[in-house]
Order: C-alpha cells, then sequence, then structure tokens
C-alpha cells in the first residue's frame, strides 16, 4: 500500500474533483455519442491535445513557482518558422535548423526570466511583451507567408504509429509528463520550485536561489513552447506565423482546471493532466453531439472560473 502511495500519480493538490470530472463527461459523451468510446476516438483525442499537453507541463512549473507566461503560444510560432524558413529559404540543413528554432524557444524563455527576476518586471507585463515581439518575429520572417517543405522523416513523427496506436510526438507527451513528474516529487529543484510559489521571500531565506529557479522555469516553458512549435508543424505539415493563437489560455487552463493555484505553490503534472484530458474530452464530445464550437469556449470559461473561486476559497479557511 505504501508503494502505490508512494509511486501513483499526483492527483494531490485538488486534482481528485477534476479527475471525477473528466470520468462523469466521459460516462457522459459515451451514453450520447455513439463512437466516443472507441479505441480510435481515444487515440484521436491524445493526438489532439499532445501540442497542448507539452505547453501545459511547462506551465504547470511556471504556476507552481508563482509566474504566468504569456508568451508560449507566440514562441511556438516563432520557433517552428525559425527552423522552416532556416530550413526552406536559407538553405541550413534541417539538424541545426532544428536545433536553432529550439534554442529560440530557450532564449525567448531567458529573456522573459531575466526581465521578471533582475528587471522586476511584473511577468505578466514581461511575457505579454514577448508574446507580442514573437508574434512580430514569426511574421517578419516570412512576411506573413505559410512555410511548407519540411522533410518527411520529420513529418512522420505524427503520422506513423507505433503498434498501430502512438505517435512518437504523443509518445514524447506522456514521457515528458512522467519525467517532470519525478523531478517535482523526487528532486529538491522540483520541490524548491513549492516553496518559491508558496513564499519566495521565506525560500530565499532558507537558502534557496530563487532567481534562478525562476529563469530555468521560463527557460524550460519557452523549450517546451519550442518543441510544441515543432509537434505541430509535423502535425500540419506546414508552419504560419499565427500557429499557436490563444495556445496560451489553453496552456493555462488545463494547469487551473486541474487543481493548481494560480497564487503559486500548488498543482502537479497529474492534475495538468487530467485537465488536458478534459478539454480534448470536451473538444471530441461536443462536436459529436452536434454541439456549437464555441460551446466548449463557455464550458472551460466557466471551469476555470469555479476553480480559482475554489482554491480563494480553501485559502481564505487556511
Amino acid at each position: 500500500m505504501r508503494s502505490w502511495a508512494r509511486f501513483r500519480p499526483d492527483l494531490k493538490a485538488g486534482a481528485w474533483g477534476p479527475f471525477i470530472g473528466l470520468v462523469v463527461l466521459c460516462v457522459f459523451f459515451s451514453i450520447q455519442a455513439e463512437n466516443f468510446a472507441t479505441l480510435r476516438n481515444v487515440i484521436i483525442i491524445f493526438d489532439q491535445v499532445t501540442v497542448y499537453g507539452i505547453l501545459a507541463i511547462g506551465m504547470t512549473l511556471v504556476i507552481i513557482a508563482g509566474g504566468i507566461d504569456l508568451s508560449v503560444g507566440s514562441v511556438l510560432a516563432f520557433s517552428a518558422m525559425t527552423t522552416g524558413w532556416l530550413f526552406s529559404s536559407v538553405g541550413v540543413p534541417f539538424a541545426p535548423a532544428l536545433l536553432c528554432g529550439l534554442l529560440m524557444g530557450a532564449l525567448c524563455g531567458l529573456v522573459s526570466g531575466l526581465l521578471i527576476t533582475f528587471g522586476r518586471v511584473p511577468a505578466f507585463i514581461a511575457t505579454l511583451a514577448l508574446m507580442t515581439i514573437g508574434r512580430g518575429l514569426a511574421n517578419k520572417y516570412t512576411n506573413g507567408n505559410v512555410v511548407s517543405g519540411w522533410p518527411d522523416a520529420f513529418n512522420t513523427l505524427n503520422t506513423h504509429r507505433y503498434f498501430g496506436v502512438m505517435t512518437a510526438t504523443t509518445a514524447f507527451f506522456l514521457l515528458l509528463a512522467l519525467a517532470v513528474w519525478a523531478f517535482l516529487k523526487f528532486r529538491p529543484a522540483g520541490r524548491n520550485l513549492y516553496a518559491i510559489g508558496g513564499n519566495s521571500e521565506v525560500a530565499r531565506l532558507a537558502g534557496v536561489p530563487v532567481r534562478l529557479h525562476l529563469i530555468g522555469v521560463y527557460v524550460m516553458s519557452g523549450l517546451l513552447a519550442a518543441i510544441a512549435g515543432m509537434a505541430n508543424a509535423a502535425r500540419l505539415q506546414t508552419s504560419q506565423p499565427y500557429d499557436g493563437l490563444g495556445y496560451e489560455l489553453t496552456a493555462i487552463a488545463a494547469v487551473v482546471i486541474g487543481g493548481a493555484s494560480l497564487s503559486g505553490g500548488v498543482g502537479g503534472v497529474g492534475g495538468t493532466l487530467v485537465g488536458v484530458l478534459i478539454i480534448g474530452v470536451l473538444n471530441s464530445g461536443l462536436s459529436q453531439i452536434g454541439a456549437q464550437t464555441y460551446d466548449k469556449d463557455i464550458i472551460i470559461g466557466v471551469m476555470i472560473a469555479a476553480a480559482v473561486a475554489f482554491d480563494t476559497l480553501i485559502r481564505r479557511r487556511r
């Protein structure tokens, strides 16, 4: 029993409620839609949430540490456009072009982290600025044109299914979730993020290098946004300047619905995974029962408001 308690997915910190909600949604749509509870539909749901999920894992680290990152959608587009532009227009071999795209994502995160920690710019403002700059740079590279012609071997990352079930990008997302879960649960640096999010001044007095940790989570968020951009490009087999538009809000929604607190210090990868799947199930289920596209946005908005209100109520009672 102790062994299970030690290694089970982290569904504490308010994530059991969303998990029950996910089960209820699955049961409801299974009854209402004939093709919902099929292996094919489950595979499609995971395919659809992979990009959101990679972004949300990076956002989880940022939110646990008490921050926010509004730039991830733009960084997704900027990084993918960098790789596509270097490869298709400049003639750089694909591997170096891919590396440059990933480095651009990490660099965007580094700039955000430095502005927040040393420049003392509020996270909302710093990442909002990077969101605007990243989107502008994504347009500047190609004058707003679509970049296509990605290598076939790269595109197979999101088309070839291993054992007939899982693509490489989905497998990466799930392995990433497992790795970050282990980092938060077992590594001192992971536990320090909770301390920083709970009270950064107390964490600093306790000897935690707060600035270094905060810069690290923003760099990781930027890098994961770049990886999500590559996964998105492999899925669409093109990249364009407005890829990822609004994805930052979806990532934040997944983290908050999964039980994290926007005040910091609370959350986990298990809850984020639940939040991502709730969004995926809503997308699939509402589509299959013939609901309007905007119904999903209304429901997710209500869920975010309820999650934040519940978190505020719990904090006031402590």
